[in-house]
């Protein structure tokens, strides 16, 4: 591994637009799952069934699966004066693990996204609600205000707080749907895989999947893994600046297991993410291995991968990776990542896409360019005029780099 001057690659965001009209935004999801559309793309374009997926994936494939499970993690609370707040739970403060929080009991911060700020002083808001047939109430104290607001929450029911938001949020759908969460959104804006609370955001590759699909997959002999990436509301972040280099990415927080590593390690070369939250993850975990000699944590900053020049395979990417879990004396890591991912960047990891029609001028609609290159354009223009369904609820690209 050779160290370079960090290069920012420097990109205008206005090369990554294109006409979304308003009539190709899925407002509601399909009525069954698998029967969205799926376009290939494979050194030329071609339309599917998602129900038919198994016959499409190539036979020795791995798909890593993202199974992190969507949180209620919208709050409203009405001021005595009638006003609403709302505030959006964005990732915890303290305790700082995902699981530590939603565990907590009587008390925990977060940090927040906050509607209707203005009308918000210094006041403790309450919300009333109902668990095991009694009546509680669940406080939250302004600690910090900037672009994001810490926000200390206190309730007296027997409740962790993950038990707590089921009683008093509401799962947070994107805001482009232009509507509120209904009850359709409970069972559609999850997977039928996830397991562990966490996401702000669903995974949304992932929400074409049904049963028959994946047990499909199997008898055909295609590899599962899961990875555990909590998805945080900055997905839906837009790019302000015009250029690439001056947005800040999100972190998002994933779990490391050895078990994981050991099987990717059999399957690279094979590899395909469900959903670019996998993508991101998988990408990350090539260069905490890259870098695992000189790094006490596992955690990758916005533009750390851009700063190497490397023949490291993702084969030994990874074994490193377990070699340093072995050495500690752990078979499980908390990391975070910041990557992002934009035209120029080189894929490591993951030779197939699975994913939906992402938003123009995204973080989203960068890392699909720089998974398939110039023709991301042809792609999207093919979607658009074929009338595919876009965004969350949208239908579906798998997509191969043929580099």
């Amino acid at each position: 591994m050779k160290d370079k001057k960090q290069i920012v690659p420097e990109i205008s965001v206005r090369d990554y637009t294109y006409i979304l009209p308003e009539e190709k935004i899925a407002r509601y999801p399909n009525s069954e799952r698998d029967s969205s559309r799926l376009l290939v793309y494979d050194r030329g374009i071609s339309e599917h069934v998602f129900s038919h997926l198994p016959e499409i994936i190539p036979s020795g494939s791995m798909l890593v699966f993202n199974n992190s499970k969507v949180i209620r993690a919208r709050i409203f609370f009405r001021k005595e004066t009638g006003a609403m707040i709302e505030i959006f739970c964005l990732h915890p403060d303290s305790p700082s693990v995902f699981d530590e929080a939603l565990s907590s009991v009587h008390r925990c911060s977060w940090w927040c996204a906050v509607g209707n700020a203005k009308r918000w002083k210094n006041e403790i808001l309450e919300k009333e609600f109902e668990y095991e047939g009694g009546k509680y109430f669940l406080k939250a104290k302004k600690i910090n205000a900037g672009d994001d607001f810490l926000i200390m929450f206190e309730w007296d029911a027997p409740a962790d707080f993950s038990q707590t938001l089921d009683c008093c949020g509401n799962i947070p759908v994107p805001p482009y749907l232009k509507r509120d969460a209904e009850q359709i959104d409970e069972y559609s804006y999850q997977t039928v895989y996830s397991k562990l609370k966490g996401s702000v955001a669903a995974p949304t590759a992932g929400l074409h999947f049904t049963r028959n699909v994946l047990t499909a997959l199997e008898n055909k002999g295609i590899d599962f893994e899961e990875i555990t990436l909590h998805v945080g509301a900055g997905t839906f972040k837009p790019i302000k600046e015009k250029s690439v280099h001056k947005h800040a990415m999100h972190k998002e927080t994933f779990i490391v297991n050895r078990s994981t590593l050991e099987h990717l390690c059999s399957k690279t070369g094979d590899i395909i993410a469900v959903g670019t939250t996998s993508a991101r993850m998988l990408e990350s975990l090539y260069w905490l291995g890259v870098t695992a000699d000189s790094k006490n944590g596992y955690s990758l900053s916005q533009w750390e991968a851009y700063q190497y020049s490397t023949d490291i395979s993702a084969k030994e990417a990874f074994a490193r990776l377990i070699d340093k879990m072995d050495s500690q004396k752990t078979v499980s890591e908390q990391a975070s990542t910041e990557i992002m991912i934009v035209p120029g960047y080189k894929f490591r990891t993951v030779k197939g896409l699975i994913t939906n029609f992402h938003q123009p001028e995204s973080t989203l609609i960068l890392l699909v360019a720089a998974f398939v290159g110039d023709k991301w354009r042809e792609i999207y223009s093919y979607a658009l005029n074929s009338g595919f369904r876009f965004l969350s609820y949208g239908d579906c690209s798998l997509l191969f780099n043929n580099e």
